[in-house]
């Protein structure tokens, strides 16, 4: 097969029919060897019951249906790991990146024989919090991770085989996909492309906290090592803190009053103790989760016609 296109739905049923129809018109000028995977990840819509319409009518569609919402990049990770085509198409259904970019991707990869191009937003794409938001969070992330990641990253991308089998065999069960796409090496060359806005999201405050969160600690111990440096220049200043007292006790014969100031640096000190035990628990839970081996995702049913159970099992 020469292409696999990978699309995950999720409060999608809005976008889903057009999407499948553009996409299939480009997909078409490609090669007539390609399937559409549909990865339903847990949608609370009808998202499903539309897919299957599609797989009905259209041999070239596959469904792999998860028992529950896993999350956008765990759905995306199962995914790739269904798809058999020599070039494998990511890209959401939710229209904010134009299923277009199919051919002008497949151009680029043939063009400069990459092993993957990507997408990246030339402008960012909503209101001026949400640039702002996103512009710290990459800076934010790059100062701290040992893997820096491109600025302004979005969903879609084109992928050769070999990349797509190398970045499938990471076990992560807390995944960050960016991060992932980045260490997994291989020649990467970027888009610029136009990312269009919709009315709501499903990417959250909380979400995106948590998606940062995630983010670092499975990436970079330097808050770890920023933890240790922070015990020493404490250390440093309280001993020269205590020596200035005892100087001013021997010799000066008075010592500063103040119950305010004592309070003040028994809750800073407090703090410090509590974010630094706060961030050191977070790579505990991140150890936890990751040796309790669990799958990050079930899948509860997959469409598929019976002749590509039977070649992809050979």
């Amino acid at each position: 097969m020469r292409l696999s296109i990978v699309t995950t739905m999720y409060y999608s049923a809005p976008y889903i029919k057009e999407f499948y129809e553009r996409i299939r018109e480009e997909a078409e000028k490609i090669t007539d060897s390609y399937e559409i995977i549909f990865v339903n990840d847990g949608s609370p819509d009808n998202s499903l019951e539309i897919a299957i319409g599609f797989y009905e009518k259209d041999p070239k569609v596959r469904i792999i249906d998860l028992s529950r919402n896993f999350g956008h990049h765990k759905a995306i990770m199962t995914g790739l790991a269904h798809t058999r085509g020599e070039i494998v198409f990511l890209l959401d259904s939710d229209l904010e990146e134009k299923p277009e970019l199919l051919t002008r991707f497949y151009e680029e990869l043939e063009r400069t024989d990459a092993d993957v191009v990507y997408g990246v937003q030339d402008t960012r794409k909503g209101g001026r919090l949400e640039r702002i938001s996103g512009s710290f969070f990459y800076f934010l992330f790059n100062s701290l991770s040992w893997y820096p990641v491109p600025a302004n990253l979005i969903t879609a991308r084109i992928m050769k085989r070999r990349y797509v089998l190398a970045l499938v065999e990471h076990q992560d069960r807390e995944i960050f996909l960016a991060g992932l796409w980045a260490i997994t090496g291989f020649h990467q060359e970027p888009m610029p492309v136009q990312k269009l806005s919709k009315s709501s999201s499903t990417y959250t405050l909380s979400k995106r906290i948590v998606l940062f969160v995630n983010g670092i600690t499975s990436f970079s111990s330097k808050p770890l090592v920023l933890i240790f440096y922070l015990g020493v220049f404490m250390l440093f200043a309280s001993g020269i803190g205590i020596m200035w007292l005892v100087i001013q006790k021997l010799f000066y014969k008075s010592v500063l009053a103040g119950w305010t100031s004592v309070l003040m640096s028994i809750w800073l000190v407090g703090g410090l103790i509590l974010f630094s035990l706060g961030i050191i628990g977070f790579y505990l839970s991140k150890v936890f989760m990751e040796t309790k081996r669990r799958p990050y995702t079930i899948v509860r049913a997959i469409y598929e016609r019976q002749h590509d159970k039977h070649n992809s099992q050979e």
